[in-house]
């Protein structure tokens, strides 16, 4: 995905020096809240990677936001953004907003436990992985075998985290199986449907 493409707003403040100008997924940064809101591949999983080292660096102990609005895509690319979720120190606030669908949804269960949250109207879908192969019969073999070992690994993270068993989550991604928020509660793969920012426990105002 280009991200090139997409026209990005720009945000001006006041401050002592005079006007400062961002880019707003600069802005949203000093918030500590990183926007995964495309599909998912290895340029925006390195972006959104940057990120989140960077939070963890600039404070290991302070929570990060992670808002997500995404269909999903490559696995590898949202497997590296999901083990650095796993790696940093500071707790991962995670939010659905719109929808989060295949990776997108393993990267919300991937929040920090009490604090994954679904808005009303999100849509959470969990599948197998996909993928079309060809070449020569022994290549195709080899890489059915991979898919099979991403899929058995999808599994086991989403288990994980929704406190269930593979069996069970190996039956219910064996088709696109979508939920609503309050579902997607349910499932386990969130801890609340916040219809306001209020609702979020530990909530603060915009950073000065």
């Amino acid at each position: 995905m280009n991200l090139n493409n997409f026209l990005v707003p720009m945000v001006v403040e006041q401050t002592g020096r005079g006007e400062r100008g961002y880019d707003i997924y600069s802005r949203l940064l000093v918030d500590r809240i990183v926007f995964l809101g495309t599909p998912v591949d290895d340029m925006v999983a390195n972006l959104v990677i940057a990120q989140l080292l960077f939070l963890q660096m600039s404070d290991p102990k302070k929570d990060v936001h992670l808002y997500i609005n995404s269909p999903g895509g490559s696995v590898t690319a949202g497997l590296a953004i999901y083990d650095t979720l796993q790696y940093l120190t500071c707790d991962v606030n995670t939010y659905c907003i719109g929808q989060a669908a295949s990776m997108g949804a393993v990267l919300l269960a991937a929040g920090t436990k009490g604090k994954r949250f679904a808005l009303p109207n999100a849509r959470i879908m969990i599948h197998q992985p996909w993928g079309g192969v060809q070449g020569a019969a022994t290549d195709i073999s080899i890489q059915a075998k991979e898919i099979l070992r991403l899929k058995d690994r999808l599994n086991e993270i989403l288990a994980f985290h929704c406190g269930k068993t593979v069996e069970e989550v190996a039956r219910d991604t064996d088709r696109d199986f979508f939920m609503s928020a309050e579902e997607a509660k349910a499932y386990g793969l969130v801890d609340a449907v916040v219809q306001s920012r209020k609702e979020v426990p530990g909530a603060t105002e915009r950073s000065s």
